[in-house]
């Protein structure tokens, strides 16, 4: 979870309002899945998706029911330690590779849980004395937008888990398969210069987006679309997969470790090559973004192409002119699309960029355990920007940054290039 900072505090119906519908949508989320499907964890990085289920109804019960109801006891004692996620300050917290091993509590009292927390936050809204509704709506904004965060993860973690196990099975088999063709590549030429970056201000944002500052941009030109699966799969034909001069030092030696040689989801077959999606395999598609590579693969690429990575601030400096739409959750085929006409600036893809994630100028991080993810995580991750096609629309602004490991590939990612003017 990535904390926050928020203004112009809704009133109490627009709050309840926006609490059913982030929860409800979670659990619609949930609905194609059987109860076996709740408990895989394949690997590390993901979460079984009761976990998931469970962390964002533990984070209300800690952070806003425990704090304004004097008193107030928890459905089970025994959740603040399996569900509790990186709040070192807040508690201990069990194994996150060992999530998995939890089969109990079952699915079912996780949903009774969840309800609890239901009812005891919509009695809180409704209730609290007037003195106390801006600190409650900070928090109960902030809590949702921290589900928003986990209803992406948790597409991402069901397409691993699912991955792994031979059948190949869809999460939904009635996803529609996006259609069209992309074009040659605009570019875009931006001029350098003193220009601001950061949230300015208005509605939510998280802390690592605070202070708005200036930062100096050289003259350069954005790729207005992200680079395609049949580009990518030039790079691989022309053996990108097994030059060292193409790639950063970790990366090859991470290559070398992991004998990787395709972006993850992709398999070679005697009909060629399939891509391995929610809705089940597929065939690729040629003018689809490629997707589900890592910042060293990216880099690569760039490198292959004569071209470079973008820097956050040129991204940013670029998506503040632009709508925020695009190919999000809400489109409902939770996968990448092809450009078409139009240029792909938000959704369809989270975009990596060359900046390492660390602190703005002035950052604060909140204050107490509320404060502990963001600012502790700024070391050795790289910055991405834009959303994806598994990020609700309303959970995305130009100053948005998500933040990865280098090496990982799980998220929905993509490349878009950059070059020097």
């Amino acid at each position: 979870m990535k904390q926050s900072r928020c203004a112009n505090k809704p009133n109490r119906s627009a709050l309840a309002s926006e609490y059913e519908r982030v929860r409800r949508y979670t659990e619609r989320l949930c609905e194609p899945l059987a109860t076996d499907d709740y408990q895989i964890q394949s690997i590390v990085q993901t979460s079984p998706p009761k976990w998931h289920i469970a962390h964002v109804s533990w984070f209300f019960e800690t952070f806003v029911l425990a704090h304004f109801r004097p008193g107030y006891k928890p459905l089970d004692t025994r959740y603040d330690h399996i569900f509790n996620s990186y709040y070192y300050t807040h508690g201990e917290m069990y194994p996150r590779p060992r999530r998995g091993l939890l089969s109990r509590p079952t699915v079912a009292a996780i949903y009774d849980y969840r309800a609890h927390i239901d009812e005891q936050m919509g009695n809180l809204i409704e209730e609290l004395d007037e003195s106390q509704w801006d600190d409650l709506a900070f928090r109960v904004e902030l809590g949702l937008n921290h589900e928003q965060q986990h209803q992406e993860l948790l597409l991402m973690d069901v397409k691993h888990n699912f991955f792994i196990n031979p059948l190949k099975p869809a999460y939904r088999d009635d996803l529609t398969v996006p259609q069209g063709e992309t074009r040659s590549v605009r570019w875009v030429n931006l001029p350098g210069g003193i220009r601001q970056i950061g949230h300015r201000g208005r509605g939510f944002a998280f802390d690592n987006e605070l202070p708005r500052h200036q930062v100096l941009m050289r003259d350069h030109k954005l790729a207005d679309r992200f680079v395609t699966n049949g580009e990518y799969l030039g790079f691989i034909e022309a053996g990108g997969y097994r030059d060292p001069a193409l790639w950063l030092s970790d990366g090859w030696a991470l290559l070398q470790r992991e004998g990787s040689d395709r972006p993850l989801y992709w398999e070679r077959t005697d009909d060629g090559w399939m891509q391995f999606t929610l809705g089940g395999l597929r065939e690729l598609d040629a003018d689809e973004p490629v997707c589900h590579i890592n910042f060293y693969e990216a880099d690569a690429f760039a490198r292959w192409a004569g071209k470079r990575l973008p820097l956050e601030s040129e991204l940013e400096a670029m998506l503040e002119n632009q709508p925020v739409t695009g190919n999000f959750a809400d489109r409902d085929l939770l996968h990448p699309a092809p450009a078409g006409d139009a240029g792909q600036w938000y959704g369809d893809l989270w975009a990596w960029t060359a900046s390492p994630y660390s602190a703005y100028p002035g950052f604060k991080p909140l204050a107490g355990s509320m404060g502990e993810y963001n600012g502790k995580f700024m070391s050795n991750q790289m910055v991405l920007r834009g959303g994806s096609c598994v990020t609700s629309a309303a959970h995305v602004r130009s100053s948005y940054r998500n933040f990865f490991y280098p090496d990982e590939r799980w998220a929905f990612t993509g490349l878009r290039l950059a070059e020097d003017a």
